[in-house]
């Protein structure tokens, strides 16, 4: 019968942060799940996501930058927008520095979206869960996770 070795501290330590970076990817998920149903619910191409990723994170691009953005063809992206903007989820608009080109950005729906109801279908997974727990595990919890974003954020900087 062979005996059994204890593992190392090292190899300890790498099953700990395993079990938590699973935990963490569960939690995550789980958290994110309404918003990429609502995401979902949009019915958007891969190429249009990229398209209204890339416009979302600009005040407008003209077509010409938004094709070099996500890396498409003109013509492909000018399709792309033409859909987008039947859909009401894109404006086209005069660029006020060269009245031959315009601008495209997102709609103010989608704008909307963005500032008010994302926000709410992020946060909203978290409250409900924590409306379960009691004072005392709020606290716990919460006391665990800025130690362990403390501790992660320690050994970057000296790592």
């Amino acid at each position: 019968m062979k005996k059994q070795q204890a593992s190392s501290p090292d190899e300890s330590l790498v099953k700990l942060a395993q079990e938590m970076d699973q935990h963490l990817n569960v939690i995550r998920q789980r958290l994110r799940e309404p918003l990429e149903t609502e995401f979902a619910r949009g019915n958007l191409t891969g190429p249009q996501r990229m398209v209204m990723h890339a416009l979302v994170l600009s005040q407008g691009l003209s077509l010409k930058q938004l094709s070099a953005q996500v890396s498409l063809a003109h013509s492909t992206v000018s399709g792309i927008v033409d859909r987008l903007q039947a859909r009401g989820m894109v404006i086209r608009r005069r660029d006020e520095s060269d009245g031959r080109a315009s601008v495209i950005a997102p709609s103010s729906e989608v704008r909307d979206f963005l500032a008010n109801r994302m926000p709410e279908l992020a946060i909203t997974p978290l409250a409900e869960a924590l409306r379960a727990a009691s004072d005392t595990e709020r606290v716990t919890i919460l006391r665990g996770l800025r130690k362990l974003r403390a501790l992660v954020e320690r050994s970057r900087a000296t790592g």
